[in-house]
């Protein structure tokens, strides 16, 4: 294999424009620069492209926007000339690839009245994860990157609406931290990872099977872990169709004179620190918080555990589990929420006062976050909480009412075609379940308050749903106060 380390991009560039050398893709060369992705569009297009980038920062992070019929890109690097610095290109006509060619030239004419863009790549912080320790193993395997359509859209911007692509790079576990420090500083080369853990989550369904590039083999250990990619742009060009389009081809970039870490920094502030957390196992799935995050929570379960009653609470106690459950509520999209604890067992309603005001408290935030909302409880404290929900309405703790509905078990398979349509497990209705002061079944099949009165015939068996969401995948738990139940909190 050729050797680049001690070229400078500018000398690249020459060597690319001269095809001297057979370079199929750019990945692992000119160490340290910036690469960029590279779109083409007419300038009647220029202004939407720009609005769409600026709106999808994530994976086009804009580095530069030519003039009309500019070849070059002063700021980025001197003496190019984007017809000839790219190994390949892609040719489209009305939003289909016509062909790959090695040069633009011939195409001289038509791009006088086009605007080039360049957009950061994730080649420019391969370095940055070597420096951390962390293996890149696209370059060890000799591979370009592997890339994927994801089912996450973009936010639309005039003609251009498309989904986003990602690159995957297989990351060992115990360098997952530093693979989120090393990259989050670097936003013009995508920043931290958008995912990592299972590819379904992102709608990829092989990772044999990359939509561009290569496949790229995972070592014992290793984790997939996601960032956006500048191929987004490619995808872009073909939602448009224009009638004529062009970019580099995939994982051929343009080099620019820039050092990666250089172009627009992220400061890293020792409280912004990025650390990666284990949300779920099936699907395998990590989150990222700060340190500051991780702190701030960290302190909110000391609160949690004090312990004035002396009930040997701690002794319960699993340091992280909340910070674990806040991780996957964020990436829930629709949540169940049971509660019902009667511990006035002799009144009626024999309920307490602060299970149904927390899910509704909880309810409020997830709203907020744009996520469906429903309420589980037993069938007899149904009117009342229904109640408590429109008063929650009147009184504006919540913008619109929640469905509070109940569960009963027919059988066997009830609890999971309440969870699952058509009680398929591939098709979850949740993806998050909650219980807030609730009583989970004991060994004897009864339940118990804390003093040992049985309360079977006033609990329905909600418990059922979190036992059953424990072998379906996608969906997560969170349990708060359950007494005698078995496990169900992740």
């Amino acid at each position: 294999m050729w050797q680049s380390e001690s070229l400078s991009p500018s000398a690249l560039r020459s060597i690319i424009r001269l095809q001297s050398w057979d370079i199929k893709n750019t990945s692992g060369i000119a160490a340290g620069y910036q690469q960029a992705n590279v779109v083409i569009l007419h300038k009647d297009l220029a202004d939407d492209f720009e609005e769409f980038c600026r709106a999808n920062s994530s994976p086009l992070p804009l580095l530069y926007k030519t003039k009309c019929g500019e070849w070059s890109c002063g700021p980025l690097a001197t003496g190019t000339d984007i017809r000839e610095d790219c190994p390949e290109y892609c040719v489209f006509e009305n939003g289909i690839l016509m062909k790959k060619v090695s040069s633009l030239s011939s195409y001289t004419p038509q791009l006088q009245d086009m605007v080039t863009f360049y957009l950061g790549c994730s080649f420019g912080f391969e370095s940055a994860l070597k420096a951390a320790g962390v293996p890149v193993r696209n370059v060890e395997q000799g591979k370009n990157v592997s890339m994927y359509k994801t089912s996450v859209a973009c936010i639309r911007a005039g003609q251009f609406n498309c989904p986003m692509v990602v690159t995957m790079r297989p990351v060992p576990e115990d360098k997952l931290d530093a693979a989120a420090q090393s990259t989050h500083v670097i936003p013009l080369a995508h920043g931290a990872p958008v995912h990592i853990g299972d590819p379904k989550l992102l709608g990829i369904q092989d990772l044999s099977q990359p939509d561009y590039g290569d496949p790229v083999k995972q070592c014992t250990g290793d984790v997939p872990v996601f960032w956006a990619c500048g191929i987004t742009g490619v995808e872009a060009v073909q939602s448009c169709k224009p009638s004529l389009a062009f970019t580099h081809s995939p994982g051929c970039m343009f080099i620019t004179d820039q050092k990666a870490e250089t172009i627009s920094p992220r400061t890293l502030e020792p409280a912004q620190c990025p650390l990666s957390f284990c949300i779920s196992q099936n699907p395998q799935h990590y989150s990222i918080a700060s340190k500051r995050a991780v702190q701030q929570i960290r302190a909110i379960e000391e609160l949690v555990v004090e312990d004035p009653g002396s009930r040997g609470i701690r002794a319960l106690f699993l340091q992280d589990e909340l910070l674990k459950a806040s991780l996957s509520l964020s990436h829930s999209s629709s949540v169940l929420i049971t509660t019902g604890f009667p511990t006035h067992y002799m009144h009626n309603p024999p309920e307490e006062t602060d299970g149904p005001p927390g899910a509704i408290a909880m309810a409020a935030m997830l709203q907020a976050l744009r996520k469906e909302v429903v309420i589980v409880t037993d069938e007899r404290a149904l009117e009342m909480n229904q109640h408590i929900v429109q008063d929650a309405v009147k009184k504006g703790v919540i913008k619109t009412a929640v469905p509070v509905i109940s569960f009963q078990s027919n059988g066997p398979d009830s609890a999971l075609h309440f969870l699952c349509r058509d009680g398929d497990p591939t098709k979850p209705r949740f993806d998050h379940l909650v219980a807030i002061e609730r009583s989970g079944r004991a060994t004897d099949g009864n339940y118990y308050n804390m003093r040992g009165v049985n309360i079977k015939h006033l609990v329905d068996p909600i418990d059922d749903l979190f036992t059953t969401a424990g072998n379906i995948a996608g969906i997560t738990t969170t349990g708060n106060k359950s007494f005698n139940t078995p496990k169900h909190c992740d």
